[in-house]
């Protein structure tokens, strides 16, 4: 039984995986735009981009802290 319980947990961080991984192809491809079409603008979009990374990938970290408490 127990075997089954670490490996419904390995499937679902791999689940959990998968979003913020998504997360963070959509702000970078919308900051790439953003600098594209703003150059002078390019500062405040990368610093824009680093954060929302940071937090997206928060959420990878969460998943992974539950897997091993699972």
């Amino acid at each position: 039984m127990e075997e089954i319980k670490g490996a419904i947990a390995l499937i679902g961080y791999g689940l959990a995986a998968i979003g913020p991984g998504i997360g963070i192809g959509i702000v970078v491809g919308n900051a790439i735009q953003a600098m594209a079409r703003q150059p002078e603008a390019a500062a405040v979009a990368r610093t824009t981009m680093f954060l929302g990374i940071a937090f997206t990938e928060a959420l990878a970290l969460i998943g992974f802290v539950l897997f091993f408490i699972a």
